[in-house]
């Protein structure tokens, strides 16, 4: 079986923070000048351009490195019914070539990735896949490579 240059963690983290951006939805009240609690903090739910999680989501996939980024691209594939595992080589490749296509690569990986919906739920199934039991994970990832983490620190979410 392949083995992920990418941690578990981190993709559970993406898992989770990818869900919680697809859960958004077009601004229907962009002038809105209510309490936002008088709401029913319904506005928290409108994708405005200011999301947080999404800023989230793009600084910590461009913090990736490359190999780790081609991971989450082919791991999404797996998710979508692209290949399976036996096929993860392939996938990998079809990843790079992708991204040699482009200038700014971690950018448009960035944009290609939150540009599918269902983002979250296509990674789970990619883990899935390789019988990952990503449920278990913490969701502090951290995007330090293991050998760069100071063993006596502890991490904090």
């Amino acid at each position: 079986m392949p083995e992920l240059t990418i941690s578990p963690e981190k993709v559970t983290f993406l898992i989770e923070k990818a869900r919680e951006f697809d859960v958004k939805e077009l601004d229907s009240d962009p002038d809105s000048g209510s309490n936002a609690a008088d709401d029913g903090m319904i506005d928290v739910l409108a994708d405005n351009g200011r999301d947080p999680v999404q800023r989230e989501l793009t600084g910590f996939i461009t913090a990736l490195n490359e190999d780790e980024q081609l991971d989450l691209v082919a791991l999404m594939w797996i998710g979508r019914g692209e290949g399976g595992v036996d096929d993860w080589d392939e996938l990998r490749g079809r990843a790079v070539e992708a991204r040699g296509v482009y200038q700014d690569a971690p950018a448009e990986t960035v944009r290609y990735l939150l540009g599918e919906p269902l983002l979250g739920d296509l990674l789970a199934d990619g883990l899935d896949a390789f019988g990952i039991d990503w449920t278990d994970e913490t969701t502090s990832a951290d995007s330090s490579s293991p050998s760069e983490r100071s063993e006596d620190r502890p991490v904090r979410g």
